[in-house]
C-alpha cells in the first residue's frame, strides 16, 4: 500500500487530516518522556512507560520505519472551556484511530505497522501490567508522547498545523510503516 494510498483511505476513515511523516523527523526527547511520570497510568500499563520500552529502544524502533502518516483530527469547541467538545473530538478520534488500525492491519503484518496514539489505552478496566502478558497485544497503541514526542514539534517538522484557531482542538496520532 502507498502512503498515498493510506493518506487517502485515512481521509475516508475520517480523519480531518492525513499527511506524510519523515520518521526521521522524530526526536524521542527525554524530557518528553520524563511527564509521563506525573500521570496515572505511568508504570501500570503496558503501553506506557517504562512497559513500552527505554526513550532509546522507542527512538530505535521508531527509526526503524521508512516512512509513516500523521493523522488528526480537528473538532469546533462552542468556547475554550467547552469540556463536552473536548471530549466528544476525543472520542471520534480514538474511534477512527481504531477502526483504521484494523483496517492498516489488514495490510501489514507483525511489526511492519506501528501505531502510536493520543492518550493512553482504556481498553480494560484493569490492565495486566506487569503480571500477566495483555490481553489484546495485536490492538496495542503508544501514546506519541510515551515514545518522547513533543507533539506540536512533529507535526511543525513535517508541514501539517497543530493549532487549527480559537474554538478547535486537534488530536494527533500516526502510524509508521515498513
Amino acid at each position: 500500500m502507498t502512503t498515498e494510498n493510506i493518506i487517502s483511505s485515512a481521509l475516508e476513515h475520517g480523519f480531518t487530516a492525513a499527511v506524510p511523516l519523515k520518521p526521521e523527523s522524530i526526536d524521542c526527547k527525554t524530557q518528553v518522556r520524563d511527564m509521563c511520570e506525573a500521570c496515572k497510568a505511568y508504570n501500570t500499563t503496558w503501553i506506557c512507560p517504562p512497559a513500552c520500552g527505554s526513550i532509546e529502544q522507542c527512538s530505535e524502533r521508531v527509526l526503524s520505519y521508512p516512512r509513516g502518516v500523521i493523522v488528526q483530527t480537528t473538532g469546533q469547541l462552542e468556547d475554550e472551556l467547552d469540556g463536552e467538545g473536548m471530549m466528544e473530538a476525543g472520542r471520534v478520534h480514538g474511534e477512527n484511530l481504531k477502526v483504521f488500525y484494523k483496517f492498516l492491519r489488514d495490510s501489514f503484518k507483525g511489526d511492519e505497522l506501528l501505531a502510536l496514539c493520543a492518550g493512553g489505552c482504556g481498553r480494560c478496566a484493569k490492565c495486566t501490567y506487569p503480571d500477566e502478558p495483555c490481553r489484546f497485544p495485536d490492538e496495542q497503541t503508544s501514546s506519541m508522547e510515551a515514545y518522547g514526542m513533543l507533539i506540536a514539534e512533529v507535526c511543525k517538522d513535517n508541514n501539517v498545523p497543530y493549532y487549527y484557531g480559537k474554538g478547535t482542538i486537534t488530536y494527533v496520532s500516526c502510524y509508521l510503516f515498513r
